[in-house]
């Protein structure tokens, strides 16, 4: 058995996670979920039925994880081997910007997919405040550094990464010179490129 059973469906945020798996070189499995007829194994581990969802054949028993952040963050715990954890002085930025990928970017991006804006008035409640807001605060974040924690790749690029590629690519997000910048440095990395030829085959297979 591997390490991992990974259920996926390569038209889904189980993109994000695939990276990851690559990234730490984890030896996994997946599981194909369609959309309708889900297999009893996998909505056992997620009754929200929802990919990506891990299980993680650890020596002190299965674990299961769900939700695409938690998912690179397990991972990285997982395999501190390939160095993608944050220093004492980098996980400020680890922590806050993983966490604003999964808040406020995953729901501005949604939202203005949805065409959904919320009114000024709005704007208080809701997490991300407004889509200008979230992408603004991000070009500047972004605007003097090479990845999350600086000059050095880390798991939270793997998330923040998926999250802006995602945006650009669905023309979402406005392609801004250190987002652009930004996405270009993910897309060179080797993982990301074999992650994504191994989504790009199946989703070629599954149109067929």
């Amino acid at each position: 058995m591997a390490d991992y059973t990974f259920y996926t469906n390569p038209m889904s945020r189980g993109q994000i996670v695939r990276w990851a798996l690559h990234e730490v070189d984890a030896d996994y499995d997946q599981v194909i979920v369609p959309w309708k007829d889900k297999p009893a194994a996998f909505l056992a581990a997620n009754p929200m039925g929802k990919v990506p969802t891990i299980v993680h054949h650890a020596a002190w028993g299965d674990r299961t994880v769900t939700e695409a952040a938690a998912i690179c963050l397990y991972l990285a715990e997982m395999h501190p081997d390939k160095h993608l954890l944050p220093k004492d002085e980098e996980l400020a930025d680890y922590l806050r910007w993983t966490l604003f990928a999964a808040g406020p970017v995953e729901q501005s991006i949604t939202s203005r997919a949805l065409k959904f804006e919320p009114t000024p008035d709005q704007q208080a409640m809701a997490g991300w405040g407004s889509f200008d807001r979230t992408i603004d605060t991000l070009e500047a974040f972004l605007s003097d550094r090479t990845f999350v924690c600086g000059a050095r790749f880390t798991m939270a690029d793997v998330y923040l990464g998926s999250a802006v590629d995602w945006g650009m690519t669905f023309g979402v997000i406005p392609p801004r010179e250190a987002l652009v910048a930004y996405a270009e440095r993910m897309q060179a990395r080797p993982q990301y490129k074999a992650a994504k030829a191994v989504d790009n085959k199946l989703i070629e297979e599954m149109r067929k």
